[in-house]
C-alpha cells in the first residue's frame, strides 16, 4: 500500500503485453499508484517484442486502449540491461516517476535484476504479484476480467495451444499436462486482448504459426 513520505505515486509499468504485467498494473492501481507510461523492449529490428514476439502495432493498440503512452525501445539481449536502464532513467525524468511495476511472481533472479536496474535509475521496483500462488493468480486474472490468449509456447506444449484463449478449463488442461499454469518459467506467453484498464478490446488474428529454436510463436495481425 502507499506509505507516507513518498515523493509521489507515479509509476511506470514494464509492459510485456501479457497477463502478468497487466495484472500487476491492475493491482498497483488498486494500491493507489498512478500509471504514467508503459515500457516495452522490441527486438533489434524494432518490429516485435523481445520476450513475447508481439508486433509493435498491437502493443501500441493496447496502450491506446489503456489511455497511456508506451515507450518502445529496440535492443539485443547483449545490450538489454544498458538500454533498459537508460530508458528507465529517461522516463523517470519525463514523467516524474518514483516507481516501476513488474509482473514477476517468484523467480528471485528476476526480482534481483529489476531492483538493480531500478536502483540505477533512482526508482523503486514494485512487484504486486510476488510470491502469490500461481494457479490462484491465474484464476484471479480471469475472474477480474483479463482476457488473454496464448501467443507463444515451448515445444512440449506444441502449436496446438497457440491462439487459444485462457479459460479455467484451459488452465486445468495445462495443469494436467504438468505445465506451469502461469508460464512463469517461460513455458508460454500471452497477449491481453481486453481488461479493466482498456476502453475497448484489441482484436487480433493469428496469420501463421512459426517454430524457432524449440519454441512456437504466432504471427499476429491487428484487425482494423
Amino acid at each position: 500500500m502507499m506509505t507516507e513520505g513518498m515523493k509521489n505515486n507515479h509509476a511506470l509499468c514494464s509492459w510485456s503485453g501479457g497477463k502478468d504485467s497487466c495484472f500487476a498494473l491492475l493491482q498497483a492501481v488498486k494500491q493507489g499508484f498512478l500509471p504514467k507510461v508503459l515500457l516495452n523492449v522490441l527486438n533489434e529490428e524494432g518490429k516485435i517484442s523481445r520476450s513475447h514476439g508481439i508486433p509493435s502495432q498491437i502493443l501500441e493498440a493496447q496502450a491506446a486502449s489503456a489511455g497511456l503512452p508506451i515507450h518502445l525501445i529496440s535492443s539485443s539481449w547483449n545490450d538489454y540491461e544498458e538500454n533498459f536502464t537508460s530508458a528507465l532513467s529517461g522516463l523517470k525524468q519525463q514523467f516524474d516517476l518514483s516507481y516501476a511495476v513488474f509482473g514477476d511472481i517468484d523467480l528471485q533472479p528476476h526480482r534481483d535484476w529489476e531492483e538493480k536496474v531500478c536502483a540505477h535509475a533512482a526508482l523503486t521496483a514494485l512487484l504486486p504479484l510476488w510470491q502469490q500462488d500461481r494457479e490462484s493468480l491465474v484464476m484471479q486474472m480471469l475472474e477480474q476480467g483479463i482476457q488473454t490468449m496464448i501467443v507463444s509456447c515451448n515445444t512440449r506444449m506444441g502449436e496446438y495451444f497457440l491462439g487459444k484463449t485462457l479459460t479455467p478449463a484451459l488452465v486445468r488442461e495445462l495443469a494436467a499436462l504438468g505445465v506451469d499454469v502461469c508460464g512463469e518459467n517461460g513455458e508460454f506467453h500471452t497477449l491481453v486482448t481486453h481488461c479493466p484498464l482498456f476502453k475497448n478490446a484489441i482484436e487480433v488474428q493469428v496469420s501463421a504459426k512459426l517454430l524457432h529454436k524449440e519454441y512456437w510463436f504466432t504471427e499476429l495481425l491487428l484487425k482494423k
